[in-house]
């Protein structure tokens, strides 16, 4: 009988939300606005001073367009990257 280690299946799926997590986020939107719906009619409005908008729009922003992972760039097995120009690379 094997013990310990990873199990196939095992554990919480990835993305799922608990029960607690569920219903918090249900009675929010039952009580109106949620809070990015706010930060973004803030944006929105002209009305408002530039640096209201502006900080809203940097509070929204991770919510609408989530950071790219970064890349790890390497060379040929994982060592470090070289460049070798040519004299035909140098007119450029």
């Amino acid at each position: 009988m094997a013990s310990g280690g990873a199990r196939s299946g095992a554990g919480r799926k990835a993305n799922s939300v608990n029960r607690l997590t569920k219903e918090s986020v249900e009675q929010a939107k039952a009580g109106g606005l949620m809070p990015l719906d706010y930060m973004l009619s803030l944006l929105r409005d002209e009305g408002k001073d530039l640096s209201i908008r502006l900080d809203a729009a940097k509070s929204a922003a991770p919510y609408v367009h989530p950071k790219l992972a970064q890349i790890a760039h390497t060379g040929p097995n994982g060592g470090p990257v070289h460049f070798t120009l040519s004299p035909e690379d140098e007119a450029l």
